[in-house]
């Protein structure tokens, strides 16, 4: 039975208990941990998927930056050719790591000698009177019992870039389709628009992401192979190329890239110096591309927290591992526009983002090819405000 809460003699009609804030938080916590298992769990199955559609979102990108570039170039036969490009670079980067990876291990047996060498010099700074050999470190590892896993690697990592290709090949097929898809989603105009929008933030963030990482990592690894070069260490190209594969990884990803040449540049030289400039020269290519050209390219940031990134990277490469670590990023960025459409979730979208704004991706034109610049900010008039009128004086 209703209370006469206003005591005019009619029934008031029962009022309906507020949505609980602390219940829906919850229940987000609770479907991201769920969320989080489901794709430890299937890892296998979801690894290659996500590798296929991030492939598939750089030649998407690809295509729309050769009609950005080549203004004559159809709509229809942009997504051909960058297709066609695409392979051609992949079937070009196979072969300069199976020439460069050839002539390395023919090397390889030069190095026994100058690693005993290396060694014998640093125990001698270590006070060790009698230093240990390649060899007998070599058999110290025991690798017979690595060679299984070695080989269970090669068998996934075949069979993985079989099923990318697969499903590489479906997605791009299945493009027409989507439209249709999205008018059986959402029948209704406006949350059809809705997520349409969303959709084309998370395509233009991506790429945009993608767009950064390859143009800057191939400043790295030009500046790289001209060190590499002017030194004469061998392999530069291998080493260039292995250091623009690594800068796709973000924060640790270039780090790691740029201390294997001076390494193997101990082992190559007599001296110390070559290793020592090398490194050197690395690190300020690194720092100059990183602090200087990097910030100036990201005109339309993905305002994403330092420290969520380096969270994303230890996540998603625990749960995914190498292919984890080069999808961090941009699996994050599509997290963060997601958590965003919605109130009960826009406060997760608000931690993962840099300035507490997530919504910054709304800003920009939809549709711009990655290689854009971004747009300049025009600065706002000041209002004019009306001119104070004279005082009227009373006449008597």
């Amino acid at each position: 039975m209703a209370i006469d809460a206003t005591g005019d003699g009619e029934d008031s009609p029962p009022m309906a208990a507020p949505e609980s804030s602390v219940a829906r938080n919850a229940l987000v916590i609770v479907a991201v941990i769920a969320a989080g298992a489901a794709i430890y769990w299937l890892a296998d199955i979801l690894t290659p998927l996500a590798l296929a559609m991030f492939l598939a979102v750089m030649i998407d990108g690809f295509a729309r930056v050769l009609r950005h570039r080549l203004p004559r170039l159809s709509r229809s036969a942009a997504l051909p050719v960058a297709v066609v490009l695409s392979i051609l670079l992949f079937f070009g980067a196979a072969f300069v790591i199976a020439d460069n990876a050839t002539s390395f291990v023919a090397q390889a047996t030069t190095y026994g000698p100058r690693l005993n060498a290396l060694i014998a010099r640093v125990a001698a700074m270590m006070g060790i009177d009698v230093p240990p050999t390649v060899g007998q470190l070599f058999l110290q590892l025991n690798p017979t019992r690595y060679l299984g896993d070695v080989a269970k690697a090669l068998q996934g990592f075949a069979s993985n870039a079989l099923f990318i290709l697969i499903y590489l090949g479906f997605i791009l097929a299945s493009r027409r389709g989507f439209e249709r898809k999205i008018v059986g989603l959402f029948p209704n105009r406006d949350e059809r628009q809705d997520s349409i929008d969303a959709f084309i933030r998370i395509r233009d963030g991506v790429e945009q992401y993608l767009w950064v990482q390859t143009v800057t990592g191939l400043m790295i690894a030009v500046g790289s192979w001209l060190a590499m070069a002017v030194i004469g260490l061998d392999n530069a190209v291998f080493w260039a190329f292995l250091i623009f594969i690594a800068s796709y990884i973000p924060v640790v990803g270039g780090l790691v890239g740029i201390l294997a040449p001076p390494i193997f540049a101990l082992v190559e030289f007599d001296s110390y110096w070559p290793a020592v400039i090398l490194l050197g020269v690395l690190q300020s290519i690194q720092f100059v591309v990183g602090n200087v050209v990097l910030p100036r390219m990201q005109g339309r940031s993905l305002n994403m927290d330092p420290v969520v990134v380096l969270l994303a990277l230890a996540f998603w490469g625990k749960i995914w591992g190498v292919a984890g670590m080069f999808l961090s990023t941009p699996l994050t960025v599509m997290m963060m526009v997601i958590l965003a459409q919605f109130s009960g979730t826009r406060w997760v979208a608000v931690l993962l983002s840099a300035d507490g704004e997530p919504d910054k991706l709304k800003s920009h034109k939809p549709g711009v090819p990655p290689d854009a610049p971004p747009p300049r900010k025009t600065p706002v008039p000041p209002k004019k405000t009306a001119p104070e009128s004279a005082p009227r004086v009373s006449k008597s």
